[in-house]
């Protein structure tokens, strides 16, 4: 079975419907929940520069002079309880319209100077995105001492629904987080305690045709949906917000996960190095950079073993949380502690050897394999001491016809084919989804007034589109048979500025995204040694979503919250 490497910050195939949840209780403080946009409040830019969100005194420049597209704007305001401290917030549900690269406005201007003219003027590229955001701006903060943290998840081609109503917006959705099936709406929407907006600003964005965001015009899925053009798009964007809201002399943030990670590396590359932007820190979320580190589809590889080494350590956390470990240490880290060197060395040594492996030698290798993982050693000896993730999910509780989730592997559900090779399905997706999109969809119309007669999409299938060749920096061409690596982006950002702080955040959990993936990827940066201090790690006994399990979502807060406060005034 073919497996998509490109992640979600859940699952691809989600249906766009439009479910609603139950409104709000009746009882509930009106304090603690957002003020829905007033009835026929403005759609059209905001036009003020002020740093929580109030109407700006001019308007915006070119990249919101759109042609198949208008910007949006609907004002909202609410109070969001944080750690014991209510907080008070302006919301702007909206959308920015960016062009392509290569897209010129002065030669437009030259060669349609009528206002909403051709677009494609002066040989300009004829394609148009309309990116959706919702922002939330704490009232009376002054914009050179608030932090503003841009949000968005991966795919490519997921919406932020994720991390908007699950980790760090002003409400959350509730989802059963012990790996159980959430039940069928109402679903609840609740204070978000977990919130960031105690020490930051925010930015949730839909990627250019997901969500809320559209995308028009000729060859528009090419002018879009790439490596190079996603950034692209995103650079646009964050340049164009920074103007609209006057946030230029804000600390700034990226924080990005999944596939939002490798689009964070190449993004902050392109803002530091091709805008001048510097940012204050990078915090990544599941993070994959180098697709040749993917455990799945690793088979097509042959010859390149890494990526079983890297989810080696996930399948043991899988193993000790399924009490399918034997004498089972007390605690996961030092457990696995133990793992990874085996995965680094006796493993490690055995995969290097190929065919010329001592036979008896592979047989305790695999025996030590299956006692760390929980599968049989004659399996992990007809895999060839090699198991795709898929072939994990599949085959760990396969006696009991059930399938491992990939995103959470706490989750698990019935084998769609108890015949297959590899799972048909993500359990985990299929347990939060429901919630997650109803929630959005009902939050977002209700409380932010946005989406009358608009579809919300909380995910496109972008891979028939998809250009996955990539230029590096410093180079002037891609490499496109190559895997897709941006570590030298990350890298290139962290040399160029060497201020920047990067975090890197993982669930011990996750097999789309193994933590132990994004460690090697780290350290492995061709980055000075001096410049690793700059790297800091926080791991969670959770998966792919950290925030889909209560107590890790309040870690994650701390974590990202202290990140942001210790960065965001680096010259004091």
């Amino acid at each position: 079975m073919f497996k998509t490497v490109l992640l979600a910050g859940a699952a691809m195939t989600l249906s766009a419907g439009l479910a609603f949840a139950q409104p709000p209780s009746p009882d509930r403080e009106a304090s603690d929940r957002p003020m829905p946009a007033r009835p026929g409040a403005a759609r059209n830019a905001p036009t003020a520069t002020q740093a929580e969100g109030k109407r700006p005194d001019s308007n915006t420049a070119e990249p919101n002079a759109g042609v198949l597209f208008h910007p949006e704007a609907v004002h909202s305001e609410g109070v969001v309880t944080v750690g014991g401290q209510a907080i008070p917030y302006n919301a702007i549900a909206g959308t920015i319209v960016v062009h392509p690269r290569g897209w010129d406005d002065a030669a437009r201007r030259d060669a349609a100077p009528t206002p909403g003219a051709n677009l494609g003027a002066g040989s300009n590229p004829e394609a148009e995105a309309s990116m959706f955001y919702v922002a939330y701006f704490k009232k009376g903060a002054p914009a050179p001492d608030r932090p503003i943290t841009f949000i968005y998840n991966g795919g490519p081609g997921s919406s932020t629904m994720w991390l908007h109503m699950g980790a760090f917006g002003p409400r959350r959705i509730v989802t059963a987080d012990n790996g159980a099936h959430t039940p069928a709406a109402p679903y609840s929407l609740v204070n978000n305690g977990s919130s960031l907006m105690d020490v930051s600003d925010m930015v949730f964005i839909d990627a250019p045709g997901a969500g809320f965001s559209r995308i028009a015009g000729k060859d528009k899925e090419k002018a879009f949906w790439g490596v190079d053009e996603d950034a692209y798009a995103f650079t646009q964007f964050v340049t164009a917000f920074l103007s609209q809201y006057g946030r230029w002399n804000s600390p700034k943030y990226l924080f990005g996960e999944s596939y939002g990670t490798p689009r964070s590396a190449v993004l902050i590359n392109n803002l530091e190095t091709g805008e001048s932007v510097d940012f204050n820190g990078v915090i990544l979320l599941s993070q994959i950079l180098n697709f040749a580190l993917s455990v799945d589809g690793a088979e097509n590889n042959p010859g390149s073993d890494q990526a079983y080494i890297t989810a080696m350590p996930t399948y043991a956390a899988t193993a000790w949380y399924r009490n399918l470990v034997p004498n089972k240490p007390a605690t996961l880290e030092a457990y696995l502690k133990e793992v990874e060197h085996f995965a680094t060395g006796d493993y490690a040594l055995a995969l290097q050897q190929g065919s010329e492996l001592d036979p008896a030698k592979k047989r305790a290798i695999a025996e030590q394999y299956a006692r760390y993982t929980g599968l049989s050693p004659d399996y992990v000896l007809r895999a060839d001491l090699r198991i795709t993730g898929g072939e994990y999910e599949k085959q760990l509780q396969a006696e009991r016809g059930l399938t491992t989730g990939r995103l959470d592997t706490r989750f698990e559900g019935p084998d769609m084919d108890p015949l297959s090779k590899e799972a048909a399905y993500d359990p985990q997706a299929a347990a939060l989804s429901s919630a997650y999109v109803s929630g959005f969809n009902d939050y977002a119309r209700r409380t932010l007034g946005y989406g009358a007669g608009k579809v919300f999409k909380p995910s496109v299938n972008v891979f028939r589109f998809w250009d996955n060749s990539h230029v590096p920096p410093g180079r002037g061409f891609g490499a496109p048979r190559a895997m897709l690596n941006v570590m030298p982006d990350l890298a290139s950002a962290m040399k160029y500025n060497p201020s920047l702080k990067v975090m890197l955040l993982g669930g011990y959990y996750d097999l789309a995204t193994p933590y132990f993936e994004g460690w090697y990827e780290m350290h492995h940066l061709p980055i000075p040694d001096a410049l690793q201090a700059n790297i800091s790690y926080h791991y969670y006994q959770s998966g792919h979503m950290v925030y889909a399990h209560e107590a890790s979502l309040k870690a994650l807060h701390d974590d990202v919250a202290a990140f942001i406060a210790r960065n965001a005034h680096p010259g004091r």
